[in-house]
Formats: structure tokens, C-alpha cells, sequence
């Protein structure tokens, strides 16, 4: 129990992007990922796909390693109730199995999909956290520590494998990552429906999409009321396909537009030598 008191030890909680003496946790977090971008990229060009898939099971084990300690953290907090809102399989939570499935998968097809889910819908649900993560901090060190390496490390995955040239930089990349999505958002609808049938005990709401519950997430909110619940599934799924296609494009294109400068100032120089 001493040790479980601990790990639940208290802090005020972090705020973001405020002063560095009240969001001091939140901009540490974000240099740690860019620290951590810089480290990858080199990591991931200088290897081939048995490196990257090591790199992953590593990545993978943090995370899940992370992930068990958040929730016996919080279900002690809970008078060893089970908060079943908090079960692993939130839309964030996918890209920690997608690594796993990355690292220990045979078959390139596998591999490469998995790649592609995490420089797209990975790097669009880790930068989202990142980028706004006052719903995700709370009073509990451990748990805010967990939630800054889990998001913070997706996104700094999901931006590594784009700058190292691991993926294509072609619309082909989302499509790909979009067909494992499917199957992640159909699986999120059978734990719910089981949930709803079997177990109906606490708050159960999967990517946020079980027809029980309001949704919360901007512009989906306002969508759910008006269409029927299956509808408001594929709006779901293609919603989130169209943002992590618009975040995929932005980022290549980028890279592409900087590229291109840096080519030509060279040609320019060489021409004035």
C-alpha cells in the first residue's frame, strides 16, 4: 500500500501553454518530444526494417508498461473499483498495439500498414493531445507523466517516420492506414455493444462513438443528434480519416516546400562561386 501511495502522489495540476512557473510540466513535455523527433529521425535512417521494428517493440513495451500502471493507479484511487471508463482502448490508445503489431508482425503488407497508421491517425492523435492536453492532466504525478510519454511518444513517433522517408509520401500512405482504422473502429463497436449487453456497469464509451453516451468532441457533437447511430459511426470514421489526411498532407508538404528552398538557394550559391 506504501508503494501504491506513492505511485498516486499528488501535484498541482499542469495547465498549458500559460507561464513557464504554471505550465512549466507542458512545455518540458514538448521539448522532450522534439528532443525526441531529432533522436528518431537519425535512429530510423541509419537502420532497415528489422531496426525499426526493434525500435518499436521497445516503443510498444514503454507504453504498455505505462498503461498498466495507469490503471491500477486509478482503480486503487478507486477503492479497487474498476473504472471502466478508463479501459485501453480510446483512439490514442491504438497506436501502442499498432507498434506492437508493427514489431512482432511477419508479413510486409502488415508492417507497412501499421506504418502508415502510425505517421497518419498516430501522429494526429498524439500532436492533438499535445496540443491541447488540459482534458488529460489531473493531480496525480504518475498519470500525468504517463499521458505526456504516451501522446508525446506517438507524436514523436508519427513525425519521425514521415521526416525519415519511412513512409510514402503519397495519399496511398492514408488510404492504407485508413483500412486498419476501419478495423479498430469496428472493434471499438463490439466492446461497446458488449459492454452495453453484458456488463452495463460504470461508464463504457469506446472512441467516444457507444450510442449511449453524448459525444463530446468538437463538431461530432453537433453532428450526433441529427443522424441515426450507425450513421454517426461512418461520420466518425470518415471525419477522423479526412483530419489525419489534412495533418499527413500539411506535414509532407512542408517538408516537400523546404526541400525545394533549400535546392535552390544551393543552385544559387553554386552559381555565384
Amino acid at each position: 500500500m506504501k508503494l501504491l501511495d506513492l505511485l498516486s502522489s499528488k501535484m498541482k495540476e499542469p495547465v498549458a501553454f500559460k507561464s513557464l512557473a504554471e505550465s512549466w510540466f507542458h512545455y518540458l513535455a514538448i521539448l522532450i518530444v522534439i528532443l525526441m523527433i531529432i533522436w528518431s529521425i537519425n535512429k530510423f535512417k541509419n537502420t532497415n526494417h528489422k531496426g525499426i521494428k526493434k525500435y518499436l517493440l521497445i516503443f510498444s513495451i514503454v507504453l504498455l508498461v505505462f498503461e498498466i500502471y495507469k490503471q491500477v493507479i486509478f482503480t486503487y484511487q478507486n477503492n479497487w473499483v474498476y473504472r471502466w471508463y478508463a479501459f485501453p482502448y480510446q483512439f490514442c490508445s491504438v497506436p501502442m498495439y499498432v507498434s506492437l503489431l508493427a514489431a512482432l508482425t511477419k508479413r510486409q503488407k502488415i508492417f507497412d500498414m501499421s506504418l502508415a497508421f502510425l505517421a497518419t491517425y498516430g501522429l494526429f492523435a498524439g500532436t492533438a493531445v499535445m496540443l491541447y492536453p488540459q482534458d488529460v492532466f489531473i493531480e496525480t504525478i504518475g498519470i500525468n507523466i504517463q499521458t505526456m510519454v504516451h501522446h508525446g511518444g506517438i507524436s514523436a513517433l508519427g513525425f519521425s517516420l514521415i521526416l525519415a522517408k519511412k513512409v510514402p509520401y503519397n495519399i496511398k500512405t492514408v488510404l492504407k492506414a485508413s483500412v486498419l482504422f476501419s478495423v479498430v473502429v469496428a472493434l471499438a463497436v463490439m466492446l461497446n455493444f458488449i459492454h452495453n449487453t453484458w456488463i452495463s456497469e460504470g461508464t463504457f464509451n469506446m472512441f467516444f462513438i457507444n450510442p449511449k453516451y453524448d459525444n463530446h468532441i468538437p463538431i461530432l457533437s453537433l453532428i450526433q443528434p441529427l443522424v441515426g447511430d450507425v450513421a454517426f459511426i461512418f461520420v466518425y470514421y470518415f471525419g477522423f480519416t479526412a483530419v489525419a489526411l489534412i495533418v499527413y498532407m500539411a506535414v509532407i508538404s512542408s517538408i516537400t516546400l523546404i526541400e525545394k528552398q533549400a535546392i535552390l538557394i544551393k543552385k544559387t550559391q553554386t552559381k555565384q562561386v
